[in-house]
């Protein structure tokens, strides 16, 4: 197994311990969260980059790369849904960090996306994670991220950045519904462009 491999591979078990460590309520769970999390952000860029500077792209690292960056996102989204406000919730809002039918919403799209790659290595073919998928994965990270940090704010170690959350204007209050709202709308259309570009796999099954 390649260098590239073995980082996607490490991302899914730096998954497996982000989400064991944050669903164990104690004192530093989202700090560390935050930490790892990161790691396997980093991971996600640095697999790729190697893998093209020294052409050792293979079948494995198309399919399994973008399978990576899905799981470890939807363990991300699922924990912080689990979440909510530290005071009172914003206008609309339900009280939890990331809503539920944004979640769902998130994950049909990553299912059907697996799904049409499956379809497509049924006939031979391996669909690569295109350039608006990449962007998709930034927004996601970027937004995963932020909430992170707001929740390991309320923990000992991160508690001087808590100031950041209420800055008028760029504060919580506004940059929370900005950054779901952005990554809803990359993840739906990256979807619908990535199903309109391989279109051709979905209607010869049909």
């Amino acid at each position: 197994m390649n260098l590239p491999n073995r980082l996607t591979v490490s991302r899914l078990a730096l998954t497996v311990v982000f989400v064991a460590v944050t669903a164990v309520p104690w004192a530093y769970a989202f700090t560390i969260g935050l930490a790892l999390f990161a790691v396997a952000s980093i991971t996600d860029w640095l697999d790729g980059k190697i893998a093209r500077e020294r052409n050792l792209v293979t079948a494995f690292g198309k399919l399994m790369d973008p399978l990576a960056d899905k799981v470890l996102m939807a363990a991300a989204f699922v924990t912080l849904m689990g979440q909510s406000f530290a005071g009172s919730p914003p206008p609309l809002s339900t009280g939890q960090l990331i809503p539920g039918w944004l979640v769902i919403a998130i994950l049909a799209r990553e299912f059907l996306v697996t799904g049409l790659r499956l379809v497509a290595g049924s006939k031979g073919a391996v669909l690569a994670a295109d350039k608006l998928g990449k962007q998709k994965t930034i927004w996601q990270i970027v937004t995963a991220c932020y909430l992170l940090v707001y929740l390991a704010t309320r923990e000992q170690p991160l508690a001087f950045a808590r100031p950041l959350f209420e800055l008028p204007g760029l504060g919580f209050r506004y940059l929370h519904p900005l950054l779901l709202g952005i990554t809803l709308a990359t993840t739906l259309y990256s979807g619908f462009a990535y199903f309109w570009k391989n279109r051709q796999v979905v209607l010869t099954e049909m």
